[in-house]
């Protein structure tokens, strides 16, 4: 392994996404598409599959590999239902965010209408301890943490 490309999220809406994304989390919006080819469909494993993608990174990163961190698409065909997003199930992931504030941003972004899962939570054990972090939950009930790191960090 090189390095990390990007990583990815499936949404059911990619305009929404890219709203809660971008406008809500200040992610960079680098590219948007639609992918309805031959590779697409060879890649992803489904022989009709219709793709909405935009790519966005966090601002700030220094630039690796590739021009963006984040992936979301938008299964255009074939559709998916909505999987149990519970955090404790096999196959579940997040996205930790580091922010300087956590309880400014837990209220900020809780005035907008985010969902959280906890106020932001002292770190009191661990590498992290003397940090903060909370759960939150993105417009497809992604698991997102909002992390401040310790102040020694």
């Amino acid at each position: 392994m090189n390095g990390v490309w990007h990583f990815s999220f499936t949404v059911a809406d990619l305009d929404r996404s890219v709203a809660f994304y971008r406008d809500l989390l200040g992610f960079t919006l680098v590219h948007r598409q639609d992918q309805d080819n031959d590779y697409t469909r060879r890649l992803v494993g489904y022989p009709d599959a219709v793709l909405r993608v935009a790519q966005l990174a966090v601002p700030g990163q220094p630039r690796g590999v590739s021009t963006h961190d984040l992936e979301l698409v938008e299964y255009v065909r074939p559709r998916g239902a909505p999987r149990d997003p519970a955090r404790h199930l096999p196959g579940a992931a997040h996205l930790a965010l580091t922010v300087e504030d956590a309880r400014a941003e837990h209220a900020r972004l809780s005035s907008a209408g985010v969902r959280f899962v906890s106020p932001p939570n002292e770190i009191t054990a661990g590498v992290n301890a003397g940090g903060a972090a909370c759960y939150f939950l993105d417009p497809d009930d992604i698991t997102l943490e909002l992390v401040q790191p310790p102040p020694a960090t």
